[in-house]
C-alpha cells in the first residue's frame, strides 16, 4: 500500500515538474485579414528585397517588398519608370517579384481608410494625370499581378505625389514618424514621390 502511495506521489510531482517547464502560451495572433492566395510556382527573383517596420504608439507596421532598378538586367538600358515600365491606369506590384507585403499589429487609420490588424498586399494605380491610389488587397502570397484578384480589395487610397530633387535609380519605400503624430509610408522612384499618413486607430 505504501509503495503504491509513494509512486502516486512521485507520478504527481513528474506531472507538476513537466507543466512547470511548458513556456508560457503565445499572445493570440489576430486572424489573417482574409485568404492566402495558392502557392505559385516557384519563380527567380530579379530584384534585391527589402524588409522595413516602424513601431510608432505602441504599434509595429512592416513592410516587405522588392527594390528594381530603373536600368534593365537583361539590356543594361535605362527604362522610363512611370507610364512605361509601370503602366498608367493598370495595378502594380509596388516593387518587383512578390507583391509588396504590409503587416499591421493593431488596426491603423491609413489615408482615412481604417485597416485592421493583419497581413495585406500593397499595389499601386498610377494615372497619367500625375495621381496616384495605394490598394490596400486582403489576399497574401501574390507573386505580382498574376493573377489580381480585385473583389479582395479592401480599399484604394488616394496618394500625395511630390517631385523629387534627384533622380533615384533603385525603387525605395519607407516608413517615418510625423512630426505632428502616427508616422508616413512613401514610396519613390525616378524622380517621384508617393505618400499617405497613418495612425493607429484608438
Amino acid at each position: 500500500m505504501k509503495s503504491r502511495v509513494l509512486l502516486a506521489a512521485v507520478a504527481g510531482a513528474t506531472l507538476f515538474t513537466s507543466l512547470c517547464a511548458q513556456p508560457a502560451a503565445a499572445a493570440p495572433v489576430p486572424p489573417p485579414a482574409t485568404t492566402v492566395a495558392p502557392p505559385a510556382t516557384a519563380r527567380a527573383r530579379v530584384s534585391p528585397h527589402e524588409i522595413i517596420s516602424l513601431k510608432v504608439d505602441g504599434n509595429r507596421v512592416t513592410l516587405i517588398y522588392g527594390r528594381p532598378y530603373s536600368k534593365d538586367p537583361k539590356s543594361g538600358e535605362i527604362r522610363k519608370i512611370w507610364g512605361t515600365l509601370v503602366p498608367y491606369g493598370k495595378v502594380w506590384r509596388t516593387g518587383s517579384d512578390e507583391a509588396t507585403t504590409l503587416i499591421t499589429q493593431q488596426a491603423i487609420d491609413l489615408g482615412g481608410t481604417v485597416v485592421p490588424a493583419g497581413t495585406y498586399t500593397l499595389f499601386t494605380v498610377p494615372l497619367a494625370d500625375g495621381s496616384a491610389k495605394l490598394v490596400v488587397n486582403k489576399e497574401s502570397g501574390q507573386w505580382g499581378v498574376d493573377p489580381y484578384h480585385e473583389a479582395n480589395e479592401l480599399a484604394r487610397i488616394d496618394l500625395k505625389k511630390d517631385p523629387l530633387n534627384t533622380s533615384l535609380d533603385q525603387f525605395v519605400m519607407a516608413l517615418e514618424k510625423n512630426p505632428a503624430g502616427g508616422a508616413v509610408l512613401k514610396l519613390a522612384w525616378e524622380t517621384t514621390q508617393y505618400s499617405v499618413s497613418y495612425t493607429v486607430k484608438k
